[in-house]
């Protein structure tokens, strides 16, 4: 009898899935643009308009912080989140309302089923430290 060889090919990253850093980017530009039509956050979102810069690094850090903790190479050089967003006293209404905005981001780009579930377990884990207690 001849021997039977098994492959199995390793799961994707969800670094990879999010399409790396490029796609990445993607997914934070349409989710700023959901942000900044959301009427139930946008009023945090538009005066970054009048700051090209801030906004800039915010997203910036933002592709850092997802590339990095989706299993990328990158470095995350931002604050932590709970210094980031201190003093914010962002809502959970509001915080449920940014993941719909990422949400509707990771669709357009075709995101799968698996994919979305594991973003939503990061947004999960974090909600702690960005609402207000």
């Amino acid at each position: 009898m001849g021997t039977t060889k098994k492959i199995y090919k390793m799961t994707n990253t969800l670094f990879e899935r999010l399409g790396g850093s490029k796609g990445i980017a993607v997914i934070v530009d349409d989710t700023v643009n959901e942000h900044m039509k959301n009427v139930n956050v946008n009023a945090r979102f538009l005066p970054l308009l009048e700051q090209p810069e801030r906004l800039a690094m915010i997203k910036q850090h933002t592709i850092e912080f997802f590339s990095m903790g989706s299993g990328g190479p990158q470095i995350y050089n931002g604050k932590d989140m709970v210094t980031a967003h201190k003093g914010m006293n962002i809502s959970p209404a509001e915080y449920m309302h940014v993941i719909d905005d990422i949400f509707l981001a990771l669709d357009k780009n075709g995101m799968t089923e698996d994919t979305k579930k594991d973003v939503l377990a990061i947004l999960w884990s974090l909600k702690g430290m960005i609402i207000s207690q």
